[in-house]
């Protein structure tokens, strides 16, 4: 699985553009790239721009809840794009539609690259090990996943629903229940296990995210814990060492889609809801209310992806000549000190 190189068209593509091994890309379409997967992957560039300039002339016009989300997204924007708030300035009206137009290609690509290098190894990682799945789901044919499946349907299943009541079943596969994207999937869950009582309790935690988020932001090949990828992984080319929340909400939205029978991936697609789904991520991951379990969570995350590349601070070791060199120093100040008293 590791080693199939589609599986690792992502990181050679973000790479590519890096290097310079084929042509150049454009270092907007670069950023934007990672902006859609670890800031917002559904806001309209272009408008994001037009109103974050305005909020930035006059910070008065920011007075709604909706405006004040907004405001925050494009000061992100800014933060990702080495001097992006000076080009603005400094650019005419078509430079600036021209460089929103550059990101938005950049985070729809992000997308689409995720989308389809997702599409066939998520069945390895719902395949239980040592076993396979009946029926065969094919790699490159999604109508047999989503409800018409027992595997992926039990854990695309709401939670709170019961994927074995037979009456329950038949309409989730007939499309008489239709799940809107604030009805959360089993699959979220650690052990794919929903506790009504504790509604947090395992929430965002599944093995199938987990594998998800490695696939996209440390490599496919950290999936498996054999790092075996020659180039780096999307989080280290974009100086990411920790994940986000929108970055959570991503792979969940992008691991959903991959589980479902839908053959195209739309914003606008209602039965998919994928926007939906992927905003009320956010807006729980946001509320100040549920700070402590995000806190939780978000620790959890970074020790499950982002081992490697955390900065772990520590106290040298007791005999260690790091540790000695500093005991040294000390007694030297302090003997200085005494001295010039």
């Amino acid at each position: 699985m590791s080693g199939d190189p589609a599986h690792d068209c992502d990181d050679f593509s973000e790479q590519e553009a890096v290097t310079g091994q084929n042509a150049p890309q454009d270092p907007l379409v670069h950023h934007g790239r990672h902006f859609g997967r670890a800031v917002h992957a559904f806001c309209n560039i272009q408008t994001l721009i037009t109103n974050g300039l305005t909020y930035l002339a006059d910070t008065d016009q920011v007075s709604t809840t909706k405006e004040r989300k907004e405001f925050a997204v494009f000061r992100d924007l800014l933060r990702t794009v080495p001097r992006f708030e000076a080009q603005l300035m400094e650019s005419s009206e078509d430079q600036v539609m021209h460089m929103a137009e550059l990101i938005q290609k950049g985070v729809n690509g992000a997308r689409a690259d995720n989308t389809k290098g997702m599409k066939s190894p998520i069945i390895d990682w719902i395949t239980p090990k040592g076993q396979s799945l009946t029926p065969h789901i094919p790699r490159n044919v999604k109508s047999g996943c989503g409800f018409n499946h027992e595997r992926t349907g039990v854990l695309l299943c709401p939670a709170g629903l019961d994927w074995n009541n037979i009456k329950m079943k038949a309409k989730l596969m007939n499309g008489q229940i239709q799940v809107a994207g604030d009805q959360w999937p089993l699959f979220l869950y650690a052990n794919y296990t929903y506790d009504q009582e504790d509604p947090w309790n395992g929430l965002l935690r599944g093995g199938v995210l987990v594998s998800a988020s490695k696939h996209v932001f440390t490599s496919p090949s950290s999936v498996d814990q054999e790092p075996k990828a020659t180039r780096s992984g999307n989080a280290r080319i974009h100086g990411m060492c920790a994940i986000t929340k929108a970055s959570l909400a991503y792979v969940a939205t992008q691991a959903r889609f991959s589980l479902s029978s839908a053959q195209v991936f739309s914003c606008s697609d209602h039965v998919t809801d994928s926007e939906r789904f992927y905003n009320t991520i956010l807006e729980l991951l946001d509320d100040p209310d549920e700070k402590d379990e995000v806190t939780q969570l978000m620790t959890w995350w970074n020790r499950q992806v982002f081992a490697l590349y955390t900065d772990v601070e520590g106290l040298p070791s007791k005999d260690s000549a790091l540790a000695r060199i500093r005991q040294r120093r000390a007694e030297l100040k302090e003997r200085q000190q005494s001295i010039e008293i």
